[in-house]
């Protein structure tokens, strides 16, 4: 079973490829490196609030989208 941060990561990397957009054009999108984007979809990363804010913005989501495990 999946632990909170890799399910977090899975729905960022779901809807990331909804829309099209590699790793890197969400990185640049959301003003942070490639390597955050992929240590998210990891779930080897711990996403500050900001963050979530900027993801949701950028990938056109609510939150309750993005934190539903």
């Amino acid at each position: 079973m999946a632990n909170i941060y890799q399910s977090f990561g899975q729905n960022v990397k779901k809807h990331r490829k909804e829309l099209g957009l590699s790793q890197e054009e969400l990185a640049f999108k959301i003003g942070r490196d490639t390597r955050t984007i992929v240590a998210i979809e990891a779930g080897d990363r711990n996403p500050t609030m900001q963050t979530i804010y900027k993801l949701c913005k950028t990938l056109k989501i609510k939150s309750s989208q993005i934190l539903s495990f």
